[in-house]
C-alpha cells in the first residue's frame, strides 16, 4: 500500500480550528490566488455574487475583477477560453456551476485540453481545473444531480480528482491548480457542508463535529493518485470516493462490519498500489459510487481488482451504484445507493 494510503490526516490540536468544505475550497483558491498571479478564476456567478454555493465568495473583491470574473452562459465558451488562456500560460479555474452542465464544454475538454500537450508535442499545455458540483442527495432533480465522472476518466490527457472532505478538499485543490495537466475537480455538493450518512431523514452533522474539517492555514498539497485509508480492517475492502465514503463508513459502522474503506480521492490517477495490497489482504471487494452502474467508474475497478488479485479474492467483486436511468426526483432515495442496498451487498459478500 502506498504511504499516502497508509496516513490519515495529520495529527493536530484538536483546539485547532475546523472549516466546511465550502470554506476549504475558498481557502485554496484565495491562497493560489495570492501565490501565482497566473491563476485566474472565472464562470457564472462567481465574481460578484461568490458562486451558488459560495465558493468563491469574497474573491473578487479582494483579488479583483480580472482575477475572478463572470462570465456568460455558455459553458462550451468557458472552457474554450480556459484552453486558449492556459496554452499562452495561465492558470484558468473555470466553474461550471452544475456539473450536468458541463456537456456543451466536452468537446473543449477531450479535442483541446486533453490532448494539447499531445499534439503539439509539449510545445503547450493547458493547465486548467474545471471545479464542478457533482452528485445527488439535495433534490436536485435530473438537471442538478448527475454524476459524469467516468466520462472524463475515460479521456487521456485528463485527470479526474473528488475530494471527500475539507481537509482534502483544500489540498488536492491546490494541487491541482499548480498541475501541468488539465483537471477536472467534481466538488460533492451533498457534503459541502457535512459529512452525510446516508440517512436523509436524519438531522445533518456538520463538518465542525468531524475530524477531517481541522485543516491547516496556509499553503499545503495532498499529491494526486494517492488514496486514503479512511478505516483499516481485515472482512472486506470498499472502494468509493466523494460522499459515498461516508455512507459506507457509517454502514459499515452501524453493521460492525471490520472493512478497510480506500477513499480513492483521484479517479486518474489511481492508487491502484493501494488497491491492489488491501484486496489482497481482505480477499473481499465492495465498490459504491452514485454514478449509473453501466460503464461507471465502478466497472473499471471491478475489471481492475480481477485481473490483479482474482487468485486471493474470496467472492466476486459487488458494485452498489445508482441505476441505469436519468436521476429521479421523487424517487431519489431509491435510486441513492443508501444504506440499505450497501448493507445487502455487504451481507452477499460476507456470507461465505
Amino acid at each position: 500500500m502506498s504511504a499516502e494510503a497508509k496516513t490519515e490526516a495529520p495529527a493536530v490540536d484538536t483546539q485547532e480550528r475546523r472549516i466546511n468544505m465550502i470554506e476549504a475550497i475558498n481557502e485554496a483558491l484565495d491562497i493560489m490566488l495570492e501565490r501565482d498571479d497566473d491563476v485566474i478564476v472565472m464562470g457564472e456567478d462567481v465574481g460578484y455574487f461568490g458562486g451558488v454555493f459560495r465558493c468563491t465568495a469574497g474573491l473578487q473583491e479582494k483579488h479583483g475583477k480580472t482575477r475572478v470574473f463572470d462570465t456568460p452562459i455558455s459553458e462550451c465558451g468557458i472552457i474554450g477560453v480556459a484552453v486558449g488562456m492556459g496554452a499562452y500560460g495561465l492558470r484558468p479555474v473555470p466553474e461550471i456551476q452544475f456539473a450536468d452542465y458541463i456537456y456543451p464544454g466536452l468537446d473543449q475538454l477531450i479535442s483541446e485540453a486533453a490532448r494539447l500537450r499531445y499534439r503539439s508535442a509539449t510545445e503547450y499545455i493547458a493547465p486548467m481545473t474545471v471545479r464542478s458540483p457533482f452528485g445527488g442527495g439535495i433534490f436536485g432533480g435530473q438537471t442538478h444531480s448527475q454524476s459524469p465522472e467516468s466520462i472524463f476518466t475515460h479521456v487521456s490527457g485528463l485527470k479526474t480528482v473528488i475530494p471527500a472532505t475539507p481537509y482534502d478538499a483544500k489540498g488536492l485543490l491546490i494541487s491541482c491548480i499548480e498541475d501541468n495537466d488539465p483537471v477536472i475537480f467534481f466538488e460533492p455538493k451533498r457534503i459541502y457542508n457535512g459529512p452525510f450518512s446516508g440517512y436523509y431523514d436524519k438531522p445533518v452533522e456538520p463538518w465542525k463535529k468531524h475530524k477531517d474539517s481541522v485543516v491547516p492555514e496556509g499553503y499545503y498539497k495532498i499529491p494526486l493518485g494517492k488514496a486514503r485509508r479512511v478505516t483499516e480492517g481485515e472482512a472486506v475492502t470498499v472502494l468509493t470516493y466523494g460522499t459515498m465514503v461516508h455512507v459506507a463508513e457509517a454502514v459499515c459502522r452501524e453493521k460492525g462490519v471490520d472493512a478497510e474503506i480506500l477513499d480513492l480521492r483521484t479517479l486518474v490517477p489511481l492508487d491502484i498500489e493501494a488497491i491492489e495490497a488491501s484486496v489482497k489482504k481482505t480477499g473481499r471487494c465492495l465498490i459504491v459510487h452514485e454514478a449509473t452502474r453501466t460503464s461507471g467508474f465502478g466497472a473499471e475497478l471491478s475489471a481492475l481488482v480481477t485481473e490483479r488479485c482474482f487468485y486471493h479474492l474470496e467472492a466476486p467483486v459487488e458494485r452498489v451504484t445508482g441505476f441505469d436511468t436519468p436521476y429521479p426526483h421523487s424517487l431519489e432515495w431509491a435510486y441513492f445507493p443508501g444504506p440499505v442496498r450497501i448493507g445487502e451487498a455487504l451481507d452477499a459478500i460476507l456470507k461465505d
